[in-house]
């Protein structure tokens, strides 16, 4: 097991600062949104460039935060076309210079006709939504074998790709040999099903197998009055982390994981959670 976490969750912005921060976790590598962690590096075209990828990835291999997964998520179904062309073009940028960092995994989420945020919209669950999500991350497929890299496409019950179903329907659909997913159990949680989240599991790990490459990690407090689960540090929520563990550890016994959303001082109480449970099951 590889245990890694947002870089922009961690706090601090620059090279230095998170490889420092990663060695006081005994974390062990990254999931990377340089837009979000380096002040010089905005989010627009032609912003990231092999240079730096080359600079910041070198780093962050020898002091021991590896970027395993860059971040560059984008909605492709913004009703701004505009828009969503320009993201698309970050995205292939970063499939450009992914293997300058040294990092085979570029991912993002599939986006909601909700523009911002992305929640439900009934138009996410229309064939028009499933097809335009696979025409754009098959493009993209295509740039990141030029360049031989992956993407990673990660679901959610408030976007285009709202079931692990739908993820697998998309991306079979789309028939290219280097798409991958990031499974987020909490992302596809609601009101209705937050209570059979051992099912979505479950589910996610039959029908996607080894080709999840990265599981995010996350904790949350379960309700029973008709609202949404309400996210908190790993750790500290009511999910069974064992038997979520013991389940993704059986499928995938080298995985690797991501905290996502757990932050400041809850961070040291997740790894050590994390790493106890991993160990004991």
């Amino acid at each position: 097991m590889t245990l890694c976490i947002r870089g922009h969750d961690l706090g601090v912005k620059g090279t230095e600062k998170i490889i420092a921060r990663v060695k006081e976790l005994g974390l062990d590598g990254l999931q990377l949104v340089c837009y979000k962690s380096y002040e010089d590096i905005p989010y627009a075209p032609g912003a990231i460039t092999p240079e730096r990828a080359r600079e910041i990835g070198t780093a962050l291999n020898l002091g021991g935060a590896s970027p395993l997964l860059l971040g560059a998520y984008f909605n492709p179904v913004h009703s701004d076309r505009a828009k969503a062309q320009r993201c698309f073009d970050i995205f292939a940028d970063y499939l450009r210079v992914a293997r300058c960092f040294g990092c085979m995994y570029v991912g993002s989420e599939t986006g909601s006709y909700n523009d911002e945020p992305w929640i439900y919209h009934p138009k996410n669950r229309t064939e028009e939504g499933y097809q335009l999500v696979a025409d754009t991350f098959g493009r993209l497929a295509d740039i990141a074998a030029e360049h031989e890299v992956n993407i990673a496409m990660e679901g959610a019950a408030g976007h285009v790709c709202w079931s692990p179903d739908i993820l697998d329907m998309v991306i079979s659909r789309m028939g290219r040999p280097n798409v991958y997913v990031t499974f987020d159990l909490y992302n596809y949680m609601d009101a209705e099903n937050q209570h059979e989240y051992l099912s979505i599991l479950d589910r996610g790990l039959e029908i996607f197998g080894r080709r999840i490459k990265f599981f995010h990690i996350k904790d949350c407090l379960l309700s029973d009055d008709g609202s949404a689960p309400k996210q908190v540090g790993f750790g500290r929520g009511d999910l069974d982390k064992r038997e979520i563990l013991r389940r993704i550890k059986a499928s995938n016994p080298d995985a690797i994981l991501v905290l996502e959303g757990t932050t400041g001082e809850d961070i040291p109480l997740a790894v050590r959670t994390v790493r106890e449970i991993w160990e004991t099951v």
